[in-house]
């Protein structure tokens, strides 16, 4: 399995619009931070989970040009607000695109792209079929590839993390119940979000994350979700344990 971080900002990205503090006018590229989202390659088969505003940018940026099925974690804006760009992988490919969320997420889509789904639709709109997950226990299969639902909570909302042989992803949370973390134990890589330093209502800070990754231990850890709050990449990952890392743009990992 090769993992791609597409982006491992929150919701306003890094640098923050109109912001002058040190991490958002840092030179250091690891610092620009688009909005969250992971592209797996596993079992011959193309996966993204979550596709925010920035979604057209990333793909283009990492040559992705084959998409087998598009995942979402929730149905907030910085991860579906790009839903329309797998237009191209229509054309491409010549088939409506997997798409695989929670009933409450996919209802969410339908409002906020109802032009999809228009009964008499515009020539060119995304075509998409509707993967509904009804459970947050049950493993299901996307192309072949087994993929199990991990609960997390962010703040109230239910939100789902995803596990694929040995690699488990969770963002934008700030609870995992004690079954979540044994669904999540003894994956070899790990990713789990750390907006900044002080606690925050509805993410893990630095310290819940690194706490909870420290009870798993995986092979390898990255923190993604990251805020200019957290501080610059640098000095931040100096700081941490030797297996935890910070996911940055880009970055490649091959399990």
């Amino acid at each position: 399995m090769e993992i791609t971080f597409l982006g491992t900002g929150t919701s306003q990205g890094v640098p923050v619009i109109g912001c002058t503090c040190a991490v958002c006018r840092s030179l250091d590229y690891r610092d620009k931070r688009l909005r969250v989202s992971v592209h797996l390659q596993v079992q011959d088969k193309s996966l993204i989970i979550d596709s925010g505003p920035d979604f057209r940018q990333q793909v283009l940026r990492e040559r992705i040009d084959h998409l087998d099925a598009l995942l979402f974690t929730h149905e907030h804006k910085d991860h579906t607000a790009g839903l329309d760009d797998i237009r191209a992988y229509n054309f491409r490919q010549r088939q409506d695109m997997p798409v695989y969320a929670e009933p409450r997420v996919l209802a969410q889509l339908k409002q906020e792209f109802s032009y999809i789904f228009a009964e008499k639709k515009y020539p060119g709109v995304p075509q998409v079929q509707l993967m509904p997950l009804e459970s947050d226990t049950a493993s299901f299969f996307v192309q072949g590839v087994e993929v199990h639902p991990i609960r997390a909570l962010h703040y109230r909302l239910p939100v789902l993390g995803f596990r694929i042989g040995g690699f488990t992803y969770v963002t934008d949370a700030n609870y995992l119940s004690p079954e979540a973390i044994e669904r999540m134990r003894g994956s070899a890589v790990i990713v789990l979000n750390a907006l900044r330093h002080e606690p925050h209502i509805s993410h893990f800070s630095l310290s819940e994350a690194v706490s909870i990754l420290e009870d798993l231990a995986p092979q390898r850890a990255y923190l993604t979700h990251i805020s200019h709050m957290l501080g610059r990449h640098r000095e931040v990952e100096a700081t941490l344990p030797d297996f935890i890392r910070l996911a940055y743009d880009g970055l490649r990992v091959r399990l």
